[in-house]
């Protein structure tokens, strides 16, 4: 690493993000040994080292990539939609792959040492950061990148990209318009959080959208979006604030719709409670293989909240109406199913109302088709 470079890095391990004032400084301080054509040199390298993304540059600007991961071997894998295939042309070393990893965080304004081994963080331009140091992983950092893309505008635009036909697309803009809540599932990578954004640009623009996330994702086109993300602890172990407390805030902040970017702990007990008392037209995003595993993840999820199983299934079927489950084949996203959510007597079922998994039965209306119909205001 060079005089330059070791100035940068050290500004870094004093806790000062690297930003383009920085980069200038640095390489103007050395302008006597550079000369004013090294200076221009060094700033360009430097630009492309310690504000890019360094050797994972090009590989973030193909447009086809989604993901982007640096395992603790050195191996580049990306994800063109295909699943994970390794990129033979980039490698790390050890030592290059931490240097990264760090710097990626501190451009975050995240803290990445032996105190903090793991961060969570949103890069400029929007890509979300996650990175762990060893002892906690085999062999070096490893580092994943996930690649926000042109986003699409609403919902007839995912429509024709594919994502679904269009009687789907009438039941989902339907439901946003009643105000119905609703959660969208899948795998990971199956295209969640990009329906959810393009269901929440179809809000009227009169509404307040209060959107709760640990790293924010979502990026909604709407004229009234209020954002709350997590905070880690610092290096003591203090001052974390996670999604049950910016819950609680975002109830205190006149939502029109509440939005939980992903349920996945303690502030499901929240977010239930909130849509059981007045806040139509919740919504979130939830991991699940399939619309019938949905309740027991509800379970799970409310157990680390110290909720019972019942309290959990009742105040389920009361909060959300809807699920919207996704899936990725051949690298498409596509809506697979619609189903509505039922009390039963003793537990909240999820029955499906629209199959669209095989192809000879795509558009197949199930038992619960009329249910749906009647909440999405759609002709049955």
């Amino acid at each position: 690493m060079t005089s330059v470079e070791e100035q940068v890095a050290e500004r870094i391990r004093r806790g000062e993000p690297p930003d383009p004032e920085a980069v200038r400084e640095v390489a103007d301080a050395d302008a006597a040994r550079l000369g004013a054509t090294g200076v221009e040199s060094a700033r360009s390298r430097l630009a492309a080292r310690v504000l890019g993304l360094g050797p994972l540059e090009a590989l973030v600007a193909d447009p086809s990539v989604t993901d982007v991961l640096v395992n603790g071997d050195g191996s580049v894998w990306l994800d063109r939609g295909e699943g994970a295939l390794c990129e033979a042309s980039v490698a790390l070393d050890p030592v290059e792959a931490r240097r990264l990893a760090v710097r990626l965080a501190a451009l975050a304004g995240r803290r990445l040492d032996e105190s903090q081994a793991w961060v969570d963080g949103l890069l400029p331009g929007g890509v979300r950061l996650h990175a762990i140091l060893p002892p906690l992983v085999d062999g070096g950092a490893h580092v994943s990148l996930r690649v926000p893309r042109a986003a699409r505008s609403g919902l007839a635009a995912l429509g024709a990209g594919g994502m679904f036909g269009t009687r789907v697309e009438e039941v989902l803009r339907g439901l946003v318009r009643h105000r119905r809540s609703f959660v969208v599932t899948g795998g990971t990578g199956s295209g969640k959080t990009t329906l959810l954004a393009a269901m929440l640009s179809e809000v009227a623009p009169g509404e307040r959208i209060v959107v709760v996330e640990d790293v924010r994702e979502l990026a909604v086109d709407h004229p009234h979006v209020v954002r709350l993300q997590g905070r880690g602890a610092n290096v003591e172990g203090r001052g974390a604030v996670g999604l049950v407390d910016l819950v609680r805030q975002a109830l205190r902040m006149r939502p029109d719709r509440l939005v939980v970017g992903e349920v996945r702990g303690a502030e499901v007990r929240e977010m239930l409670s909130a849509l059981n008392t007045g806040h139509e037209g919740g919504c979130g995003t939830l991991h699940a293989n399939s619309p019938g595993d949905v309740p027991r993840r509800f379970d799970a999820l409310g157990a680390l909240a110290g909720l019972p199983r019942d309290a959990v299934q009742t105040q389920l079927a009361s909060a959300l109406e809807v699920v919207v489950h996704l899936a990725r084949d051949d690298g498409v996203r596509r809506v697979v199913s619609l189903s509505v959510l039922r009390w039963t007597g003793s537990e909240t079922a999820c029955d499906l109302a629209l199959d669209l998994r095989e192809p000879v039965q795509a558009g197949r209306t199930c038992n619960a088709w009329p249910a749906l119909a009647a909440l999405a205001g759609v002709e049955p």
